[in-house]
């Protein structure tokens, strides 16, 4: 490939303001065309690549007052994932700060001030999203409760997630019935945005 990895993902964007749908749309599409590109084929799906795309470096410290945080200095994209969390939560995380660095030069653009959610909530919720995709692609979940693993519990295990994320991307792809993170019921439509992305994956 002559282009960057982010580059090429970063071709996918439309350069106008985006509807929230379609956010999560290109997140999905962001997803799954990484893991095209890196010839990642089954589960769990080895997200250090990170570490080693260009101009990113990624630490992790202890007790950090976030999840995660990235930011860029001195040309280089510093990620910063807080250790002391379950490892299936950082994963999750360094999944979602992943995508701020792809929508970063973006992100004034693609994401409306002006809808029922607020700019921030909502690239919150797109970059949670992205990282289910990512971790938990539709199309391998979907073989793998055909093929008969649908205990949430195990299906966490294969992708090396926290059960509540299985959950949650059950509910997204319509597998289960909606839910939130604290077992509430959700309309379809709501959840099939990823609407509450943010508020669901919190939980590792």
């Amino acid at each position: 490939m002559t282009k960057s990895l982010i580059t090429h993902v970063r071709d996918l964007v439309p350069l106008r303001s985006l509807r929230p749908v379609e956010a999560y749309r290109l997140a999905e599409l962001q997803a799954d065309t990484l893991l095209k590109v890196l010839d990642i084929t089954e589960p769990p799906v080895p997200v250090e690549f990170v570490a080693d795309l260009p101009k990113v470096q990624v630490r992790y410290v202890a007790h950090w007052p976030s999840s995660g945080m990235t930011r860029w200095t001195h040309a280089t994209w510093t990620v910063v994932i807080n250790s002391s969390e379950p490892a299936v939560r950082q994963r999750f995380s360094l999944g979602h700060e992943l995508k701020h660095i792809l929508d970063d030069r973006f992100k004034d653009i693609i994401y409306p001030n002006d809808g029922p959610m607020s700019e921030e909530r909502l690239q919150e919720s797109v970059c949670d999203y992205f990282s289910g995709c990512l971790l938990v692609p539709k199309r391998w979940l979907r073989q793998a409760w055909t093929e008969g693993l649908q205990n949430s519990f195990l299906l966490a295990r294969h992708f090396d997630v926290s059960e509540p994320a299985i959950q949650v991307r059950l509910s997204q792809i319509g597998l289960t019935e909606p839910v939130d993170r604290h077992g509430q019921p959700r309309s379809r439509a709501y959840f099939r945005l990823g609407a509450t992305a943010t508020q669901s994956w919190e939980v590792a």
